[in-house]
């Protein structure tokens, strides 16, 4: 090695080969870490910029060392830790030396690695941030086409099945755009809702946000952008959206049923309002009132087929979803309490859209609420009926007898037709208790109902009184009718003869009789006064037998 502060020269050894000569000035002039080692790798000299170099070979930390050494002119890059903590990156290079010396040069690479590293990140972080908040990324082409899409592909086709092909072969709608849609964008453009065909045919929602690219002269040579696959997200809003709409039309019907106050009047509101929820051209609503009886109509609305083979089929099946002639036919039966007790029938003409889902459900919540309506209904009409009726006989009641005979009495009037009202009154009812026990006495009574209806038109009304007193009114019957139905009744009376708690008081009837002629100018209190009478006048005269009340005294004929 030189003296100090001899500058560098070069040699030619023995060898041939060229040997650098270097003094101390030249390591210090040396813009990077320089240090001057022996034969055997130790350290001769160093300059001042060497010493994360120097501690490296002093701590036998530097790996490369013998490869270089071994190698002169070939390159190494090495992490050193600095004193003051990070690291230092040289790229090393050994020269030989005069003497069998090697001269050990390092380049600071650190700021270049380090710049390298942070773009290396920077692009894959991008990468990872575009691949996570996307479901694939594409760049069109100034001809319109796909010139590139992401690795993973899109829309059930690999990416190089995509480039080349132009993305309109895939929209199947877009929304809310003005002018040119996210794939040949000429402004920027964020979320836009693009529905496009998969490999397989389904549709797929897509949420687009895109950007033009353009040359130095501005003009337009694509476009590129991110598609994030929201298909799911709008079938959830789709779903729950006909969820909602149902809840409103089910409001709605349930709303209308709940405010009718007349029991008798709630179906058809029922009928009326689930057309038109649902867009039928008429609903038919049924019910069973009883365990043993048929599906009877309670209310209709609009235009309907034939329903009694949509009704069979509830045999079988709760529901009933086909075509039935002319008409598209939905149909569902209706449950209390797990037993069916009605039926909903929606009829829609064939010219119109066939039932959708939405439909086949909605049909079923209408149903579960008819149900409850039907039962509300039932239970009225029982609890009208035990009102109105006797307990015994299922005959009208006196309260209910009399409200009926003042209805149709005012009619009459107003028509000027004649009626009959029959008092029944029952001879030597008491020994049959008295004898037989008050059972015996049950079942005379009933006898006496049957035979009453027996001689009684549907027409006619049929009552008990009280006790052992019955009446009948005789609708629009002459006095010929009138006499007809007394005689028959009191042969038919005969019959309950086996009855009577004794020989010498047999259980018979007394009739009496009072026709309203139609012209006549009386009240019903008269009327009814005239038959109560007549019966009366029957028991004082030995009982057995029936008396036709004089006409009325308040006018006569008209």
């Amino acid at each position: 090695m030189d003296v100090p502060g001899e500058k560098s020269r070069v040699k030619l050894p023995q060898s041939g080969r060229p040997a650098l000569v270097l003094g101390v000035e030249g390591l210090n002039a040396f813009p990077g870490p320089a240090v001057l080692l022996d034969r055997d790798g130790g350290i001769l000299a160093a300059n001042g910029r060497a010493e994360a170099l120097t501690h490296a070979l002093v701590q036998e930390r530097l790996g490369c060392l013998s490869a270089l050494l071994a190698q002169p002119g070939a390159t190494s890059v090495e992490s050193l830790s600095l004193a003051t903590g990070g690291t230092m990156i040289l790229d090393l290079v050994a020269i030989p030396a005069e003497g069998g010396q090697t001269i050990l040069f390092g380049r600071d690479v650190t700021l270049e690695r380090n710049l390298r590293a942070a773009l290396v990140e920077s692009r894959q972080r991008y990468k990872d941030l575009v691949e996570i908040s996307s479901d694939f990324a594409w760049e069109t082409g100034a001809d319109g086409h796909f010139v590139f899409v992401s690795p993973k592909g899109a829309l059930g086709f690999a990416a190089d099945e995509l480039v080349g092909r132009r993305p309109s072969d895939f929209v199947l709608q877009e929304e809310n755009t003005h002018g040119p849609g996210p794939f040949d964008a000429v402004s920027p453009v964020e979320d836009i809702e693009v529905w496009m065909r998969q490999s397989d045919g389904h549709p797929l929602c897509l949420l687009a946000s895109s950007t033009p690219i353009r040359g130095d002269g501005g003009e337009w040579r694509g476009a590129r952008g991110v598609c994030r696959d929201v298909t799911q997200e709008r079938l959830r809003d789709a779903a729950l959206s006909r969820a909602n709409n149902r809840e409103r039309l089910l409001s709605y019907i349930v709303r209308t049923i709940r405010d009718e106050v007349d029991p008798s009047d709630m179906l058809k509101a029922a009928a009326e309002a689930t057309a038109r929820a649902l867009g039928a051209s008429g609903c038919q609503i049924f019910r069973i009132q009883s365990e043993d009886s048929d599906f009877a109509l309670s209310a209709e609305y609009g235009e309907f087929g034939e329903a009694r083979s949509v009704l069979d089929t509830f045999e079988s099946s709760d529901h009933y979803d086909s075509d039935l002639g002319d008409w598209r036919v939905l149909a569902s039966v209706c449950r209390y309490r797990h037993s069916i007790n009605g039926a909903v029938l929606l009829w829609r003409q064939m010219n119109r859209a066939a039932w959708s889902d939405d439909d086949r459900l909605l049909i079923d919540d209408v149903a579960n609420q008819v149900g409850l309506a039907a039962e509300q209904i039932t239970n009225h009409e029982r609890m009208l009926k035990l009102s109105r009726t006797d307990g015994l006989t299922g005959l009208f009641n006196r309260r209910a007898f009399f409200e009926e005979i003042a209805r149709r009495f005012q009619r009459l009037k107003r028509e000027g037709k004649p009626a009959a009202l029959i008092y029944v009154d029952l001879d030597n009812f008491k020994a049959v208790n008295d004898i037989h026990g008050h059972q015996t006495g049950d079942e005379a009574l009933l006898a006496v109902r049957e035979m009453l209806l027996q001689h009684t038109r549907p027409i006619d009304l049929v009552a008990r009184l009280g006790g052992d007193e019955f009446a009948i009114w005789l609708e629009a019957a002459e006095e010929h009718i009138a006499i007809k139905r007394c005689q028959d009744i009191l042969e038919a009376a005969k019959g309950l003869n086996h009855f009577s708690g004794s020989p010498d008081k047999p259980l018979g009837c007394s009739l009496g009789v009072a026709v309203h002629g139609g012209t006549y100018q009386e009240t019903l209190e008269e009327l009814i006064a005239r038959a109560d009478k007549a019966m009366y006048e029957v028991k004082r005269s030995g009982k057995g037998a029936w008396r036709i009340a004089p006409p009325a005294q308040t006018g006569g004929a008209a």
